[in-house]
């Protein structure tokens, strides 16, 4: 925080002729402080050496302010001197660090297998695939014996209908197109419920 103006040349030749004044009346105190701030090269001048002249400066009526002998200068921030950090302290956070990438390490792989990463894959994971593409075989083979034997059974059955091939050749077909399609739904409804949608 800011506690000082660093002035330049304004002010450094306005406070020599104010100290050269002989009447100017300033208090001892105050010519002494401005006299060691002249002797410096550079000028910080304290807040409250500032105040003081700007009392003296009012009160005796001079014939310049004090925002006129700053007008070339600026605040002074002096510069901020860190503290050395505690190494028991360093030492500590740098375990928390340390732990924290862990953590964060471990929820990042939790979800990793490494019998996936295998390239060959294990016993287990041949089995199930080939219980999948059994699965999906039969269910395949199922419907399709489905709709021969809907075609057959309907083609045989309307020979009692009709008398022409053609007619019962369509019927028959008509009839495996609906079977095929109730098949078509009840698998769909199947696999719905499988992959665990309503």
């Amino acid at each position: 925080m800011a506690s000082s103006f660093a002035v330049g040349n304004a002010f450094r030749n306005q406070v020599t002729e104010l100290l050269e004044n002989t009447d100017s009346s300033l208090t001892r105190e105050l010519k002494e402080e401005l006299e060691q701030l002249l002797e410096k090269q550079d000028i910080i001048l304290s807040f409250s050496t500032a105040r003081k002249l700007k009392t003296c400066l009012q009160d005796k009526g001079h014939p310049f302010y004090l925002h006129e002998l700053l007008e070339d200068g600026s605040l002074h921030l002096p510069e901020v001197v860190k503290p050395p950090r505690n190494p028991q302290l360093v030492a500590r956070l740098e375990k928390i660090k340390a732990k924290l990438a862990n953590e964060e390490y471990d929820r990042i792989t939790r979800n990793v297998n490494t019998q996936e990463i295998n390239r060959g894959g294990t016993l287990a994971d041949f089995g199930r695939e080939v219980r999948s593409v059994k699965a999906v075989v039969v269910t395949v083979f199922n419907f399709l014996v489905t709709i021969v034997t809907a075609f057959a059974c309907s083609y045989m059955g309307s020979q009692y209908l009709f008398t022409e091939t053609t007619a019962r050749v369509i019927s028959a077909v008509i009839a495996a197109s609906v079977v095929g399609l109730a098949e078509l739904y009840v698998l769909v409804r199947t696999m719905e419920g499988e992959l665990g949608e309503p």
